[in-house]
């Protein structure tokens, strides 16, 4: 009986560990990375500009897109070997639900030559949930904001 109980409370403890990862940890391994770039189709009608309404960025502080539910506004991260700093700026529908984070890059030639890659992060910064709910608040008319502020609500 104490043994069941042993058990099932290292599994709650084990649960509630993962279910947090994201939160707890300032380093996270085999993220998952796209990238994209103002001249893809879908982006033109944005032209070089973030969700936020600013440039996307491609120097020492670089823009990267995410599900910000998951990597809020603000978010500030390395990949591991890049001597870059890449803020979450920007979002798009395609991410939401998918833990991938989308890295910026100024031609589709850049974009094409990232493709996918599995890396580790470090994050520098957490972003701001509050200031994404905010954002997010205000444009609910698309279906994958809705799903972003709906995940951020609940917490």
């Amino acid at each position: 009986m104490l043994f069941a109980r042993l058990l099932a409370a290292l599994a709650v403890v084990t649960l509630c560990s993962c279910a947090g990862w994201q939160r707890s940890s300032t380093r996270l391994q085999g993220v998952r990375t796209t990238a994209y770039t103002h001249t893809e189709a879908d982006h033109i009608i944005y032209g070089p500009r973030t969700a936020l309404g600013g440039r996307l960025r491609y120097d020492k502080v670089r823009s990267a897109a995410a599900d910000w539910s998951v990597y809020p506004v603000g978010t500030l991260f390395q990949i591991e070997g890049s001597p870059y700093i890449y803020q979450v700026d920007d979002y798009g529908s395609a991410l939401v639900g998918t833990n991938t984070i989308d890295i910026y890059q100024p031609t589709k030639a850049h974009m094409n030559a990232w493709g996918v890659r599995h890396v580790n992060i470090k994050v520098l910064k957490w972003g701001s949930r509050a200031q994404s709910l905010a954002i997010l608040k205000q444009r609910q008319s698309y279906g994958h904001v809705r799903q972003m502020y709906q995940r951020l609500l609940r917490g």
